[in-house]
């Protein structure tokens, strides 16, 4: 491979702002894996966000590249994955897999697509100092013939339209919307974009903490809600402290500490065939098969509010972020019917999904 712009390079990415930005250019956001196509001829080489080549796991998206997109090139964008019409992110983890076998089944039965959304180089041409406007019109350019499963990414230029996106797109799966300057040069790791998201807040059963990785303080909480069976399922996390408050929680939940993990809900929780039954932590990581998932069982009794920004089928798509205890409520009533569910869209609304 031998292109002006060579792997790994990492991604350029979006700070968080409350508000879509008037920069003259507005996307929508992606939920699926930050990928950088590098292609030189028939060679093909897909890079994550960690600069890891993540090609052997996509073999029917690295044909479709070979396909799509121009001789040589350089493309910044996401692969998503969609099933009934709704991206998919828990279907797309399942494509990272160590046995070959299994993902050359996982391509043909849940096919990636590929949503190109800046140019970073073509040909002998290195456009990473270039503004984006002219990084844009030269992508529309590069990929004006490509087809399902390739795509480049609509944009508008109209905050009215942006701010429609962003909230009826949420139905196909999508995370918020990215904003763009016009004038901006890419730089990678650097956050010069901004991106909304959605963020709604839940009330949730604290049955749980891990401690930090530095020790002695505390790492995370586990939250609960219930559902209609009457059992607390494990929905995910709150993690980002400031270390005092780390520091400060210990003493917090002592008094909550469970001796017996046979009187706490996720008391099977090494017990992978229990997981069937209920949503619990401790299943086997996809990314680190070594991490350690135990944790310490707290009586069910706290209730915790927290911000999050969507749900992946039954549990939070992201970390979600502590707000406040809420001592005035029970855990019996955190339950899922508190959360919001925006209206479906069909992906095909935003992209020209042929299947």
């Amino acid at each position: 491979m031998d292109l002006p712009v060579m792997p790994p390079v990492a991604p350029m990415l979006s700070k968080s702002v409350k508000e879509i930005p008037d920069v003259g250019h507005v996307e929508p956001k992606w939920d699926g894996f930050r990928t950088i196509v590098f292609k030189d001829g028939d060679e093909i080489e897909l890079g994550s966000r960690n600069e890891r080549p993540m090609t052997r796991y996509f073999p029917e998206l690295v044909e479709a590249l070979r396909e799509n997109l121009p001789d040589r090139c350089v493309v910044d964008g996401e692969i998503i994955l969609a099933i009934d019409g709704r991206l998919d992110f828990d279907a797309l983890q399942q494509r990272i897999h160590p046995a070959d076998s299994r993902v050359r089944m996982l391509a043909e039965r849940t096919p990636a697509s590929f949503v190109g959304f800046d140019l970073l180089a073509i040909g002998d041409e290195d456009l990473m100092g270039r503004p984006f406007v002219e990084r844009r019109t030269r992508l529309e350019e590069a990929l004006a013939a490509a087809s399902d499963p390739v795509f480049i990414t609509p944009a508008t230029a109209d905050l009215a339209e942006a701010r429609d996106w962003f909230t009826r797109f949420e139905g196909a799966g999508l995370d918020g919307v990215v904003a763009k300057p016009l004038d901006g040069t890419y730089q990678p790791d650097k956050r010069t974009m901004f991106k909304v998201k959605h963020e709604r807040t839940a009330d949730c059963v604290v049955a749980g903490f891990r401690w930090h990785k530095s020790g002695g303080i505390i790492g995370s909480l586990l939250l609960g809600l219930y559902g209609d069976d009457g059992r607390l399922h494990h929905v995910g996390v709150a993690a980002s402290f400031p270390m005092a408050k780390r520091t400060a929680l210990v003493a917090e939940l002592e008094p909550f500490l469970v001796d017996d993990l046979s009187q706490h809900p996720w008391g099977e929780w090494a017990d992978q065939e229990a997981h069937a039954g209920t949503r619990m932590p401790g299943a086997v990581s996809r990314w680190n098969a070594g991490k350690n998932l135990s944790f310490v069982p707290l009586r069910p009794e706290l209730v915790v509010e927290v911000a999050y920004e969507k749900m992946e089928g039954d549990r939070f798509r992201h970390t979600a972020q502590f707000r406040r205890w809420r001592t005035d409520r029970t855990p019996e009533s955190c339950t899922y019917e508190q959360l919001e569910s925006p209206d479906d869209l069909e992906l095909s609304e935003i992209l020209p999904l042929q299947g």
